[in-house]
């Protein structure tokens, strides 16, 4: 896990937000830990159906668009 001082935490905060990773990351004042930063677990279920109504399919989805004979 990552360790950073308070100070460049409080410079840099919204750059080692957007860049966390899934250890998170522990701020240190004075070289003792004072807090550890972790991202937010998010589970899938809240992924499925939050793309509705904003994906259009083109044809049929489930063709190669391929025509073939079995025969041949």
């Amino acid at each position: 896990m990552k360790k950073i001082p308070i100070s460049k935490f409080k410079a840099e905060c919204l750059a080692l937000l957007d860049s966390l990773d899934s250890e998170g990351l522990l701020v240190t004042k004075h070289g003792k830990v004072l807090a550890k930063v972790i991202p937010i677990e998010q589970d899938s279920a809240s992924l499925i159906g939050s793309l509705k109504g904003r994906i259009n399919k083109k044809g049929d989805i489930l063709s190669t668009g391929i025509k073939w004979n079995a025969e041949s």
